[in-house]
């Protein structure tokens, strides 16, 4: 028996270690990604399916081997439909963690971002006013910081703009009355581009109940793209930030602020 032991732990090679924690990254990042949505119940009834087969054909059952087998052969590109979702927000979170890092490398090269502090407070200035104003008003109001601008993705889902960013004209746009106020407003390097845009909204089962479908839609599109989100509660004023899928909840202007000067 201990032979036995010392000849398996002979034939494990340094390479076999890594193989294995590369193998355990990945199905940790892919749980973190479906962990709260359906995707876990379906990934639950595919490892069952898959269990059940390996026993049919152990124990050397033709028929049902053939069968499940049968449906094996086709499974991979049935999981590729199935959970199309799931891999495209896993690519974009990988290349998100790539951008971050080059972003990072690049600051660190050419020195700290100090010298515009000043700049992007004077930008983010309307969007404070305006976020403060429609909370107290208690006016619903989801604005996206787009990184870049998908004119596919969110000029064909809203009323294209393109208009300088104010208190004025986010007030206006987020107005119970006006015909823009239902949707987002979608930002772009500090320039108001669409208005009443519609979002993918979040599938997670993991949400609170008292989440509506303005919280569902910020926390949808931080899943799915770079963007950062800012929610108005037309229900309580209440302001949250959302970003990555994750939601900062009861902010006050201040806090908002730092948030944004760090983000944008």
């Amino acid at each position: 028996m201990n032979g036995l032991d010392l000849n398996l732990l002979s034939g494990f090679r340094l390479l076999d270690v890594i193989d294995i924690l590369l193998v355990a990254i990945i199905i940790y990042y892919v749980y973190s990604l479906i962990k709260g949505t359906i995707a876990v119940n379906i990934m639950m009834g595919v490892a069952l399916f898959y269990g059940i087969y390996l026993v049919v054909k152990q124990m050397e059952m033709r028929l049902l081997t053939e069968i499940f087998g049968g449906f094996i052969s086709v499974g991979s590109i049935a999981l590729i439909v199935v959970f199309q979702q799931e891999i495209r927000r896993f690519l974009i979170h990988i290349g998100k963690n790539i951008s971050m890092r080059r972003k990072k490398y690049f600051w660190s090269f050419i020195g700290s971002k100090k010298t515009d502090t000043h700049a992007n407070a004077e930008q983010i200035k309307p969007i404070i006013d305006a976020c403060r104003s429609m909370a107290k008003s208690r006016t619903g109001a989801l604005l996206v910081f787009a990184r870049h601008f998908d004119e596919e993705y969110y000029q064909t889902s809203g009323e294209y703009i393109d208009a300088p960013l104010s208190k004025r004209l986010l007030e206006s746009i987020f107005f119970k009355n006006s015909p823009l106020h239902d949707g987002a407003v979608v930002v772009v390097d500090f320039r108001i581009m669409t208005a009443s845009s519609v979002l993918p909204l979040s599938d997670s089962e993991d949400l609170p109940p008292q989440f509506g479908l303005r919280h569902r839609a910020a926390i949808g599109v931080t899943e799915v793209s770079e963007a950062l989100a800012i929610i108005v509660s037309e229900e309580t004023g209440e302001i949250s930030y959302a970003k990555d899928g994750n939601v900062n909840m009861n902010l006050s202007p201040e806090e908002l602020e730092k948030i944004l000067l760090e983000e944008l």
